[in-house]
This record gives structure tokens, sequence and C-alpha cells, in this order.
């Protein structure tokens, strides 16, 4: 399943209340070389986290030649790209009041350097990798080192 010509990447989000504060996790593979990421905020959404997952995902990359699978549990998050939603919201500019566009956008540039299949997987079910990404991102959304996510708090200010 993880071969050297391919990187997987399992993303998980997380937020205790919605919004409250939340986390992300996910695990990075390349062969036999693997990576886990997570990070907690002290005010967001769990749409936010899963898809800030999968950003720090990429952004950990360093080859932008080898394709990227990435498997996520956020059927927000896989069908926006899979079902070209997200080129649609580019293209009205998030018209309609449509979520996270910091977010997306950042994933939009961050997505024009790689070649990426998004895959979704059941959560909270027997995926070993996607069972240790909810972990992560729950242990970072309790944990005492939180940032802020200014995309959120700066919008709910009304800012």
């Amino acid at each position: 399943m993880h071969s050297q010509n391919q990187i997987i990447i399992y993303t998980d989000g997380s937020s205790r209340g919605n919004p409250g504060p939340g986390g992300y996790g996910a695990i990075l593979m390349f062969g036999e070389h693997r990576k886990e990421l997570s990070h907690g905020f002290r005010l967001t959404t769990n749409n936010r986290m899963e898809l800030m997952a999968v950003i720090a995902g990429l952004k950990a990359i360093t080859k932008k030649d080898i394709p990227v699978k990435i498997y996520s549990d956020s059927q927000y998050v896989v069908n926006a790209i899979e079902k070209g939603w997200l080129a649609t919201w580019m293209k009205t500019n998030f018209k309609g009041g449509k979520k996270n566009p910091d977010l997306w956008k950042e994933f939009h540039h961050l997505s024009k350097h790689f070649t990426i299949k998004m895959h979704w997987v059941k959560g909270h079910a027997d995926n070993p990798y996607n069972n240790r990404c909810d972990e992560l991102a729950t242990s970072a959304a309790d944990g005492h080192h939180h940032s802020i996510d200014h995309g959120y708090e700066e919008i709910a200010k009304g800012g």
C-alpha cells in the first residue's frame, strides 16, 4: 500500500464544541518514512481543523514531484476537492457565504504544486492510521498549548 512512488497522508480534525478548542492530526508516509503532525487552537471549528490537517500535511512535503494520496474522514473536504466544489467557490470568490475561504485559498495555492487524489475513509472505524490521526487531533484540542486560529476568530468577531 505504501510504495516509494507516492506520498500517503492521513488527516483528521477535531473540535470540542463547534466552535470550541480544536486540533488536527496528520500522518505522512513515504516508503518506510513516517511523520506525525498535530497542533491545537483555542477557538475554531471541526471543518477548519479537517482542512487545516490537509494543509499542514502538504506543507510538510519537501518533494513536489511525487503524487499525493490524502485520506480524510471529512466528506466536506473530500467532496469539495473531488467533486469540484472548490473550483466553483474560487471562481465565485466564495459567494453566498461559503465558509473557510482563507483555508480553501491556502489549500488551492498549495495544491498547484502537487498531483493530489483525495479518498474518503470512514471515521472511528478500523483504519489504524485514521484512528491515530483522531488521537493526535483530540490530544491537540485538549492540550494547553493552543494557537489562535486568526482566520476563524476574526470572522467570529465580525472582522
